[in-house]
Order: C-alpha cells, then sequence, then structure tokens
C-alpha cells in the first residue's frame, strides 16, 4: 500500500496522452494543487496538505515517472518534457472539477508547476514555487567549482543507459545521499518516510533519469522560445528560497523578477525541504499567495 497523506483519498486521475496519475485530495474551498519534488513523492506535502485543507480543497499528485502515478517509457523527449507534465495537472485539477486553481510546487515539482504558469495562464491563479530557478537559468548559474553541487543533473542529462545502470546499482545510496545533504533538519524525514521515498524512487529509476534528461534538453528549448518571447508569469507568484544566490554568485530575485512581474521573493533558513522542516512557515507563504 503507498503510503499517503492522514485523512485524504488516495485517487487515481487522467492525465496528458493516456497516463494516470496518483493523488491523494482532502478538505474543501478552492483547489491548491500541490506538486513535490525529487527524490520525494507527494507525502512531503502532509504537514501542509493537513494544515490547508481547513479552508482549501488540496490536491498532492505524484508526479508522472514518481511515486505511485504511471510511469511512461520515455519514447521521446516530449514524454517527461515539463510542458507534458504541466499538462497533466491541467488534465488532473478539471477532472475534479477545476477548472482554475492555485499552484504549489518544490523542486522538479517548482518546474512543471513555472512551466504551467506559461502555458495554461487561464488555469493558475497563483504561483508558489519553492527553493528552484527556472532550468534555463538553473543550467547558466551553475558554472565552474559551484557546479559540483548538481552533479546529478549532469550525471542523468547523459544518454540513456549509464546514468540508469550506475543510479539502479546503488540506489538507495544515490537517492538517499540527497535526503542527508539538503537536508538542514534530518529529522524532518524520519525513517518511514525516508524508506517510503527510497522505495518509490528505486522503483523509478528510469522515469526519475528521464525527468531530468528533459529539463537538459526540450525543457531547455522550450524555456529559451519563451524568453525570447518576451512571456512573463502573469498571475502572483511566490518564491521561497534557501540564499542559493549567494552561495553560487548570481542574483536570485533578479532571475526570478525576469519572469515574475507580480513577485513575492522570500528567503528560508530552514533546508531544501522546508516543506518537511519549517511547514508553518510555508503554510504562511502559501495562505499570504493565496490572498493575493
Amino acid at each position: 500500500m503507498t503510503a499517503t497523506i492522514p485523512g485524504f483519498d488516495h485517487v487515481r486521475l487522467p492525465g496528458a496522452d493516456g497516463v494516470e496519475l496518483a493523488a491523494a485530495v482532502g478538505g474543501s474551498g478552492s483547489p491548491v494543487v500541490l506538486l513535490h519534488g525529487f527524490p520525494q513523492t507527494h507525502l512531503m506535502w502532509r504537514h501542509v496538505a493537513q494544515r490547508l485543507c481547513d479552508e482549501y480543497t488540496v490536491i498532492c499528485p505524484d508526479l508522472r515517472g514518481y511515486g505511485a502515478s504511471d510511469k511512461p517509457a520515455a519514447t521521446g523527449p516530449e514524454v517527461y518534457a515539463k510542458r507534458t507534465m504541466a499538462a497533466d495537472v491541467v488534465s488532473l485539477a478539471a477532472a475534479l472539477g477545476h477548472e482554475r486553481f492555485a499552484l504549489v510546487g518544490h523542486d522538479r515539482g517548482a518546474l512543471v508547476a513555472f512551466r504551467a504558469g506559461l502555458d495554461h495562464p487561464e488555469a493558475v491563479t497563483q504561483l508558489g514555487i519553492l527553493d528552484v530557478v527556472p532550468t534555463l537559468d538553473m543550467w547558466n548559474v551553475l558554472r565552474g567549482a559551484s557546479a559540483a553541487v548538481g552533479y546529478h543533473l549532469f550525471l542523468m542529462a547523459q544518454p540513456p543507459g549509464l546514468p540508469e545502470a550506475l543510479i539502479a546499482g546503488s540506489a538507495d545510496a544515490f537517492f538517499g545521499s540527497f535526503l542527508d545533504a539538503w537536508a538542514a533538519d534530518p529529522a524532518a524525514v524520519p525513517a518511514d518516510v525516508r524508506a517510503e521515498y527510497l522505495r518509490a524512487s528505486a522503483a523509478a529509476v528510469t522515469s526519475i533519469v528521464a525527468d531530468f534528461r528533459a529539463s537538459a534538453d526540450i525543457d531547455v528549448v522550450h524555456d529559451q522560445a519563451d524568453l525570447d518571447a518576451g512571456s512573463q508569469l502573469a498571475m502572483p507568484v511566490t518564491v521561497v528560497q534557501q540564499d542559493w544566490g549567494a552561495r553560487l554568485g548570481y542574483d536570485a530575485v533578479g532571475v526570478w523578477r525576469a519572469w515574475a512581474p507580480d513577485l513575492d521573493h522570500r528567503l528560508t533558513g530552514a533546508g531544501h525541504f522546508m516543506a518537511e522542516e519549517a511547514p508553518e512557515e510555508i503554510v504562511a507563504a502559501v495562505q499570504d499567495l493565496l490572498a493575493r
């Protein structure tokens, strides 16, 4: 049985191109979709979702290729393009009767949310981003010795075969290393939750690599096309980040302001897994976003 958020219903919903997504759904009120990051599942939202569900309908899917969602074969880069994954989100929300919804994403889910905001402004009312910069900007700021922090991005960008074999051969050590390195408070990911993340990730090596590979290929093409066209996010945007700009030598606020004119940018003292390490802070940021 897939671990899910206590008190939420666990359902399967249609995404794009015949893919089905597993999701936890709870609460009532205006809809908020929460997208998880790597190497996690929708379970990362367990604290935030339970606090929000008194006021909102909260929808927490596993991204395609992750958790209990379908893991289609990457027959082309578009299968795990963030554009396709964003279409998944619009489809699953519509299946629940929501043509418009607020959207918050963390890490990989934030890249999907960013793409959804650009591609589907008629559907996304407010946009929340946790601890990333857009894909195009990410590749631009990762340079020199500081790029070592993102070694996994370069590994999984390689052609199919070697990355999958290397990771599958030591899946728990590989995925667990990120849970160890990126958490300022390791206790925020307790043993049972950690075990679920590792189990789910080990079962999804091929699709997880395909997701990352797309971000070195088709996602860059899509972001560049929007940059060249002057496209921007039309809705209110809140970004909560660690101070990566100072660490990597770039202007994080400036990067986000170029895409999001209506921007609330916040720095946190929590680690990367901030929805689990500092849920009250993230709940407050989401509530402030939804009030805009």
